[in-house]
């Protein structure tokens, strides 16, 4: 099996578990589907700059062949914009749940089942 092939499972696996959560209708999953989703992008990052096994990551002295730093640059700034837009999220559905009273997507509040009733 091949290293392309694995890192091409784990982003199609990330993916669909990603719509998967961000399809539902509570906002945490909602917010765990986004996240997930750019993990998928983060990887798929490091996979378009060409998988390089057993070369440093920066120029080295004596060293003819290196790894392109490009998709280590898009990762970590993909991380950073992924963590504040992960914060957002978390905060207007935090706010969404304080004012409505449900943590459903659309805002209305479940009916509650014949178990709980009396």
């Amino acid at each position: 099996m091949s290293l392309e092939f694995l890192v091409a499972s784990a982003i199609a696996v990330l993916v669909a578990g990603g719509i998967y959560l961000a399809l539902r209708g509570r906002t945490f999953q909602v917010v765990l589907g986004l996240t997930l989703l750019s993990y998928a992008v983060n990887l798929f990052l490091f996979a378009i700059g060409r998988l390089i096994v057993d070369r440093p990551p920066l120029y080295a002295k004596g060293l003819t062949e290196h790894a392109d730093p490009l998709p280590q640059a898009l990762v970590l700034t993909a991380i950073v914009i992924t963590f504040g837009m992960t914060a957002l999220v978390v905060i207007l559905s935090l706010r969404s749940f304080l004012e409505s009273g449900s943590d459903q997507v659309d805002g209305i509040v479940d009916a509650p089942s014949d178990e709980t009733r009396p």
